[in-house]
């Protein structure tokens, strides 16, 4: 091997080390102790799979057999999510539910129109900065700010689902519960990864409610035990019956804030009112030109968007296609141009409705073809820095949140050419620990805020933009997203990718690398 090919295999590795530790650089050590994405199940070798019709993608098979039913009934691709999102929280309950929150992008083939919803979780009216801050004012040791009600936004995921199915769906309501339903009483099988997932769980036997469920004799269940959820079963009755104003004003809305203000640990501030108050938000999608095609994604409060976007936008002007898509090579300039966005994403993005964010700037050409200059082939710039794009958002301070890898990815195309896309989560694996009488956990979403309001730098105070506030929504790393064999405006546009990725802050790694 030769001396230039070593540094440059060495510059290599310390362009991943400093990115895999560029959202941790200001923790303390005791933060980032036992933090890790979802423990591992293994490998399993999938066949490709062809559709002339229609398709629907999602991480357990129960899942995708109700959604492929109901648009085999005749329903399209938001009846098909809304099967399969209810059929997920039942069978893969450690990473999303109606306890949780999602973005979707939905592409409506009659108006060859896009259109973007969030359903992300919101912070209770009670919510301070001071939430994950302990006595003396210092931030929580993350996992103690995980655990228990503290970390329970109001949850955002039925919402959406209702929301979109009243605008865009054609079979009853009612009828799109029938498969959880009937899983939920019949049991399934337990797979390997929630086997795993309950199996190496640290806190999910401290939380009574859970424990019962997760656990027999005080044993984690194995692959293959036959599970029932009676509990969730009649909750999707209710729901079924009388929508989601049972969910959010009525006696599964009470269970929720008992649940999560007599919590076993650390009892949390969500009220009866949070519910009642949440709302959908229809936010504008962020698109940008990528080669021949049109990437387009959700807005902030998830930086997902944005951020997929910045990393291909600043790679458009590197000639990536001199090296294979596995080299050394690649893999150094794609994790440079990371860097240069995630130290964007840290400066400037959290929830819209609370601060500035500079979309249109961020992801402006010019922009990103000057950032683009600061990514050399044989050399690693080290720790990135954000862009001057606004000087009065550069007082603020880079966030220091965590995200954890444990959510979940729905794609559907319908026979009419509809397209569904939602990343939906209930942040960590298995949440706060919280289950409600109901049969479904709780997100820990809160700790997707920083913990920290502000940071200190030469003796000043400079404000952290996705610190908590009332009602506010946490940033987000989910990145949903469509690619348009062309640009928007024009009618012959089709769809040419649908996808999403689990992850975490990873997420937009994994949905840039594959675009």
């Amino acid at each position: 091997m030769s001396t230039h090919y070593q540094k440059f295999l060495k510059s290599i590795v310390a362009s991943l080390i400093l990115f895999c530790t560029l959202s941790a650089n200001t923790l303390r050590a005791t933060d980032v102790e036992g933090i890790i994405p979802e423990v591992g199940s293994g490998l399993l070798q999938k066949e490709k799979v062809v559709a002339k019709e229609f398709m629907v993608t999602a991480a357990n098979p129960h899942a995708v057999k109700a959604g492929y039913d109901i648009i085999k009934k005749g329903g399209n691709a938001i009846d098909a999510l809304v099967a399969v999102q209810l059929v997920l929280n039942l069978v893969e309950p450690q990473s999303s539910g109606i306890g949780g929150g999602a973005f979707l992008l939905f592409y409506d083939k009659a108006l060859h129109q896009l259109k973007t919803f969030d359903g992300r979780e919101t912070a209770p009216a009670k919510a301070t900065s001071e939430l994950f801050l302990d006595e003396n004012g210092q931030p929580l040791n993350f996992w103690d700010g995980v655990v228990g009600g503290k970390s329970v936004g109001t949850p955002g995921t039925l919402k959406i689902l209702e929301y979109t199915h009243t605008q865009y769906g054609q079979l009853p309501w009612k009828e799109l519960f029938e498969p959880a339903i009937q899983l939920a009483e019949e049991g399934f099988k337990v797979s390997h990864r929630l086997a795993t997932q309950i199996k190496e769980d640290k806190f999910l036997k401290d939380s009574p409610t859970a424990a019962a469920y997760f656990f027999r004799d005080g044993q984690p269940l194995t692959k293959g035990t036959l599970l029932k959820n009676p509990n969730f079963a009649n909750t999707l009755r209710e729901i079924a019956k009388h929508g989601s104003k049972v969910f959010y004003e009525g006696p599964i809305g009470e269970d929720i804030i008992n649940t999560v203000q007599q919590a076993f640990k650390n009892p949390g501030y969500l009220t009866l009112n949070d519910l009642k108050n949440y709302e959908i938000v229809e936010r504008a999608p962020v698109c940008t030109p990528y080669k021949n095609y049109m990437v387009c994604g959700m807005a902030p409060p998830t930086s997902g968007g944005i951020t997929v976007q910045q990393i291909l936008g600043q790679l458009s002007f590197i000639p990536l296609d001199d090296y294979t898509a596995t080299s050394v090579e690649t893999i150094h300039l794609f994790s440079e141009s990371a860097k240069l966005a995630y130290a964007d994403r840290a400066q400037y993005i959290a929830d819209p409705d609370y601060v500035h964010v500079p979309t249109e700037a961020m992801i402006n050409k010019d922009y990103l073809k000057g950032r683009s200059v600061q990514i050399q082939l044989n050399s690693s710039m080290g720790i990135a820095k954000e862009g001057t794009l606004n000087q009065a958002l550069l007082s603020q301070a880079p966030d220091e949140s965590i995200e954890f890898p444990c959510t979940s990815h729905i794609s559907i195309v319908d026979k009419q050419g509809n397209v569904v896309s939602m990343t939906t989560t209930i942040e960590n694996s298995f949440g706060s620990r919280l289950m409600t009488k109901g049969g479904f956990l709780l997100n820990n979403e809160l700790t997707d805020f920083s913990f920290s309001a502000h940071k200190d730098v030469d003796g000043q105070k400079h404000m952290i933009a996705n610190r908590v506030e009332a009602n506010k929504r946490p940033r987000s790393s989910m990145a949903p997203t469509i690619v348009f064999n062309g640009p928007l405006d024009d009618e012959n546009t089709k769809p040419y990718m649908v996808i999403g990725s689990p992850g975490g802050s990873r997420i937009i790694n994994y949905v840039a690398q594959t675009i």
